[in-house]
């Protein structure tokens, strides 16, 4: 799936990475506990998070993770927004819950899990 879709899907806005839209993704992950992606998680191309900070951008640069989606109208600070442009990394960000957008996500042909 196009990173494009996933926007779409997601209703989502687009906060940096647009030119990497067109990027194809196999499979997403959301989670708010960054120890779990980094523990349990394994080729994971999505994260999707309604934790806000730094570490959400480290963490998912770790895991060769290519985007990002906050939930719940969660926004990220202009330091988080440095750290994925450095890493040519998208940043979405949507009003939906984590619940519906990993539903949606799934509905739409996208591998999804959810980590404790």
């Amino acid at each position: 799936m196009k990173i494009s879709v996933i926007k779409d899907l997601l209703d989502a806005e687009v906060v940096c990475g647009e030119e990497f839209l067109d990027h194809e993704v196999h499979s997403a992950c959301g989670s708010d506990m960054m120890s779990d992606v980094l523990a349990y998680v394994k080729d994971q191309a999505v994260l999707l998070t309604g934790l806000v900070n730094p570490q959400v951008i480290r963490t998912a640069e770790m895991m060769d993770m290519v985007c990002i989606v906050f939930v719940r109208s969660k926004t990220p600070s202009e330091e988080m927004i440095r750290l994925a442009k450095e890493s040519d990394m998208v940043i979405l960000c949507t009003k939906k819950r984590m619940y519906e957008a990993c539903g949606k996500l799934y509905l739409g042909g996208l591998g999804v899990s959810a980590v404790k």
